[in-house]
């Protein structure tokens, strides 16, 4: 125990440096954007003094080291800036749409992490018969379906020839749960599939090498149940380079949740940074791109934490 905390606690660390180097690289880039603060916010009919009072009340006036170590001392204290498009806290519009794309990442990875599983352990077990075969096609049909075009036909097929699901919009979870599942089901599947069908080629691969070592043997010899073997030892084992994959997709999870937002219609992060995109808004771009980059290095933080726990033979590299 003492050694897993250890572990968390030195992992932990190692994202204060990283965090830091996004938080520059986030500024460098906004700083090198060619749109204007100034203009976007007053408008192409802004005079001189007065784009001059707008950078020296949001401080960009000031030299780039002293506006970097003012933009720190901000995300310090929560505080993102404001948004000129909407004149409103970034920080406010995050808090409202973060939870949205939380909850379908969330859906999207478990449901992803479901169908790798299923198709996965399913063709290692079964690996170069039928069932095995199957799954092959069907893995290379989804890694070959863009997430659009998923979402596109998902929409056509079941919101507008059959009216089973909302073609678009957002449930809160607390209002009606059941209204929530019903919004939240074509989005993360459009998410989920192409990624649980690359996951389970993966997972295959894992535990077809397992399956085929020598303690796997040793164990069906002394009469232990196949349940017993698969799940207490091989999938144990064979989860960590699957679990691996997974938390470098989540970052592909979070980008498509850009456009799978946009095609639902849902008020997450990737709507704000549609909103962000088309009024030159340099402060909700910036606000938005930074949360999602920090999500995304927490994530895999959690998830890198996770299958070296699963696996108990990396905590001594560590």
């Amino acid at each position: 125990m003492a050694r897993v905390l250890s572990l968390v606690f030195r992992r932990v660390l190692t994202l204060i440096p990283l965090l830091f180097g996004i938080a520059l690289f986030v500024f460098v880039i906004m700083r090198l954007s060619p749109v204007n603060s100034a203009v976007s916010a007053l408008g192409d009919n802004a005079s001189a003094a007065q784009i001059a009072a707008y950078n020296h009340e949001h401080g960009l006036d000031r030299s780039p080291p002293v506006q970097f170590v003012n933009f720190l001392g901000d995300l310090l204290t929560g505080d993102l800036g404001t948004t000129h498009s909407l004149n409103k806290s970034v920080s406010a519009l995050v808090g409202e749409a973060l939870p949205v794309t939380i909850e379908l990442t969330v859906l999207g990875v478990a449901l992803a992490f479901v169908i790798a599983m299923v198709l996965g352990i399913g063709a290692a077990l079964y690996r170069d018969r039928w069932p095995d075969h199957l799954v092959r096609i069907l893995s290379m049909a989804g890694i070959s379906i863009p997430s659009f075009w998923l979402a596109l036909l998902l929409i056509q097929q079941f919101a507008i020839s059959r009216t089973w699901l909302p073609n678009a919009g957002y449930v809160n979870p607390g209002d009606d749960f059941g209204g929530f599942l019903q919004a939240m089901a074509m989005p993360a599947i459009s998410l989920a599939l192409p990624v649980g069908c690359s996951l389970a080629r993966i997972v295959r691969t894992s535990m077809v090498e397992e399956l085929d070592k020598d303690y796997v043997r040793t164990a069906y010899g002394a009469g232990l149940p196949p349940y017993v073997v698969v799940g207490r030892n091989v999938l144990r084992n064979a989860l960590v380079n699957p679990l691996t994959v997974l938390g470098l997709r989540v970052g592909y999870l979070l980008g498509g949740t850009i456009i799978i937002e946009a095609i639902f219609q849902m008020p997450g992060m990737g709507t704000l940074v549609m909103q962000a995109v088309t009024t030159n808004d340099t402060s909700l771009a910036q606000g938005t791109i930074l949360v999602i980059a920090g999500c995304f290095v927490v994530i895999n933080l959690v998830v890198d934490l996770l299958y070296t726990v699963a696996n108990p033979r990396l905590r001594g590299g560590h």
